[in-house]
Order: structure tokens, then sequence, then C-alpha cells
């Protein structure tokens, strides 16, 4: 596993204040283009995040007036030039952190502002909020470029959007705003700009504050892996033994007190000791 420290990071930044890390994409002056430094950096801090028991929530967002214009084009080609053993084993830069945001037990909160185009849309599909500003501009345009879709986004966005607006936003290349991005869905909110960030910092004390740690651990990969199976009976079977263990979970124990004694919760288990060993994601893990 990665554990490249977040001093050595080049073109994001990586911090953790009061239990909230912000992971900031730092290449202002490109609006934040997409590198192959980038993408592993990225994946590096998210995994840090994960790992960290004092992290409760993370914040992605972008210096500067924009979140993220895509791949770096600045060298005239793809930056997707690495030397590799096994071509098929090759992971595409935007997916490694799409991948690793889907795969979290902490939820991420995008807060975008500006453009946000081909990769620098993608890799936000699988966070829980995304957050945009009424400046926001978004484009999956890849067929305007003669490439193709990443991060698993024929995968995300449907399910995000419904298939008709999927195929009509990837199809025709065409960028659009954030009204036509609030109204479909893939965006929870739109502020003005200069508000995006302090939004989503509320957020995030909020889920700090008021959600358990495992709960929200396995909730989110209940929807993430669960959600589009063929039948809701298998989601049945790990609701069932996951409410079976109620009793006597110190989590929910603590949660109807908190609730009757109309006080806030402090919820005593961690997801290091207390995630179910048993759910199939994390045997997978």
């Amino acid at each position: 596993m990665d554990s490249t420290p977040a001093s050595t990071f080049t073109d994001i930044t990586y911090e953790v204040t009061e239990r909230i890390a912000t992971i900031t994409l730092n290449r202002p002056a490109a609006r934040n283009g997409y590198t192959l430094t980038m993408a592993d950096e990225l994946n590096a801090a998210l995994d840090l995040a994960d790992r960290d028991e004092a992290v409760r929530v993370v914040v992605l967002t972008g210096a500067g007036d924009h979140f993220c214009v895509g791949a770096d084009l600045s060298g005239g080609e793809f930056d997707v030039n690495e030397q590799v053993d096994d071509i098929s084993a090759w992971q595409e830069p935007a997916g490694r952190c799409s991948k690793r945001v889907f795969t979290m037990n902490k939820p991420v909160i995008a807060a975008m502002r500006g453009a946000a185009v081909g990769g620098g849309i993608t890799i936000t599909l699988a966070c829980d909020f995304r957050l945009a500003s009424t400046d926001s501009r978004f484009g999956f345009v890849f067929g305007r470029r003669g490439i193709f879709p990443e991060a698993a986004s024929v995968w995300h966005l449907p399910r995000l959007v419904g298939m008709t607006r999927a195929q009509d936003w990837m199809i025709s290349g065409r960028v659009f705003g954030a009204d036509e991005a609030l109204a479909a869905g893939l965006v929870t909110s739109v502020h003005a700009p200069e508000d995006v960030l302090d939004e989503a910092y509320a957020l995030a004390r909020d889920l700090r504050d008021n959600t358990a740690p495992v709960s929200i651990a396995v909730i989110r990969q209940m929807l993430n892996r669960l959600s589009g199976l063929d039948s809701p009976f298998p989601a049945h079977e790990v609701d069932s033994r996951l409410i079976s263990g109620l009793p006597t979970s110190a989590d929910a124990i603590e949660g109807v007190m908190s609730f009757l004694e109309k006080r806030p919760p402090v919820f005593p288990d961690t997801v290091e000791k207390n995630l179910p060993e048993w759910l199939p994601w994390v045997r997978e893990a």
C-alpha cells in the first residue's frame, strides 16, 4: 500500500483540521490540469485519510478559480506514458482516484468552482456529495477530443443522472452549467463561488458531529455495492445480519441514549476495530 507522506506532495496539498481532511488540487496556474503525479498523490492522500481514525470526513477541492480542467495537455499529448511490465494491469490516472474514493470508509465531499471537465468531473463521481458554484462548468468532452471516458464514468454517471442524460452529456460532449447539473442530480447543491468551500465544511462538520463512523462506512459501501443488484434480497440479507447485532452494539446504544437524553452523540466504535469483518467488501480488501 502506498505510504507516501503528505510532505512530499507536489501537485496536491493535504491537511487535517478538526478531524476534517482537506485534499486540494494544487496547480492553479494550470487550472489544476490533471497529471500522473496528481493521480498518484490523490490516491495516496485518500489512503492516508481513510486509515487515520482521527479523520472523519474528506473535502476534495481545487486551488484557485477552477476545480480541474481535465488532463494536462501542456505537453501537447496525454500524460500516460509510464513504463509498465504488464500493460493489461495498467490503471489509467483518473480511475486511480475514483476507485479509491469508491472504496473509502469515510464520506468524501467535492467542493467545485469554475471548470470541472473531463477527468476534472469524473474523479468526483464516486464522491458522496458534489457541491458546485454558480460559475461551475461541466463537460464529458471525450468524444470531442477523440478519446474515451475514464474513471469508470460510464458506470457511475448513469447511476447518478440516468441513462438518457448520461447519453446526452457523454455522446455530445457538450459543456453545461451548474443549473443543468443540479436539475439532473449530478451535483448536490449550488452556491456562490466564494461560499462553496465554506458550505462543504459546514456539511463536513455536521457529518463529523452527528454520525457514527462505523455506520457511515457500512452505509456508503452498501449503497455502492448493493444498490445496483438485480434483486433486493442480497441487501436484505446484509441488513438482517447487521440489525441482529444491534443489541450488543455500543454505537447503537449510544445513538438511542443520546436521542433520549437530547444531547449530541459520542459514538465509541471505530472503523479499525469495529467494522464487521463478515461484510463481503471487507473480505475483499
